[in-house]
């Protein structure tokens, strides 16, 4: 169950999954889940992950793309088990995805099959769909995930092989990158020193910097200031300063 936060918060959750193929009306099913939470548009290291049984076969196109194997799926939970923790995940969040369409319909189908009474997903929560914000944000240019790390200078050199939560993490950069321009997502970040420090709070100078130097003008370079605005009257031109008597 997750935790009550403020009603005003906005709540996200940035979604992905793997499956043992595409269709699901060609009898598909969701394999791996990954959730990371954002609360305002901050990582909150609340996350859901699972590895899910899904009673068939995989795909080897799909193998070669997650490296999930059907032996080490084997002894994993069903989606029915694991179904009301992730609904109350979820519940009440807006969901972020790349393809929306491609996990909503796997989630949809998965709570079909078990006749849930959650209902559908978007019965559970809202959608968002990265990939659409990219095609509007960069039309004619292709909106995979690699491709807006590449756009974004998004670092996702660990990403060998496809798995859902590293893609909702990286995703979540991205979103963050599209949305706003903030691409840094790490719940701790360095200071210059190498110190940890916690992004939402407001970081403040080093006390032990010396004070900045202030340079007064001297009596010369006033006199000559003030000629100017002297000259500059006398023309008739604009002038933003006082004029002196």
């Amino acid at each position: 169950m997750h935790e009550l936060t403020d009603s005003k918060a906005r709540r996200q959750i940035v979604l992905d999954t793997e499956t043992t193929g595409i269709d699901p009306k060609q009898g598909h099913r969701i394999i791996e889940i990954g959730c990371v939470e954002l609360i305002d548009r901050k990582l909150t290291g609340r996350h859901f992950h699972v590895y899910l049984n899904p009673e068939r076969l995989l795909e080897e196109e799909a193998i070669q793309i997650h490296g999930i194997t059907n032996q080490f799926l084997k002894d994993k939970p069903v989606f029915a088990q694991i179904a009301d923790e992730f609904v109350e995940f979820i519940r009440g969040a807006e969901l972020v995805m790349n393809n929306a369409p491609f996990d909503v319909g796997h989630m949809d189908n998965e709570l079909m099959l078990m006749q849930s009474p959650h209902g559908r997903i978007n019965d559970i929560a809202t959608v968002l769909a990265t990939l659409v914000m990219a095609r509007k944000l960069f039309p004619g240019q292709r909106a995979s995930l690699d491709a807006l790390c590449r756009r974004g200078d998004i670092d996702n050199s660990h990403r060998e092989l496809h798995g859902a939560l590293l893609d909702a993490e990286i995703l979540a950069d991205v979103y963050l990158w599209m949305s706003g321009g903030q691409r840094k997502l790490s719940l701790a970040d360095k200071d210059a020193d190498g110190a940890d420090h916690d992004p939402t709070t407001i970081r403040r100078l080093d006390s032990n910097r010396p004070s900045l130097k202030v340079l007064a003008a001297s009596a010369e370079e006033e006199e000559a200031h003030l000629q100017r605005i002297r000259q500059l009257a006398k023309n008739g031109g604009p002038s933003r300063w006082p004029q002196p008597h």
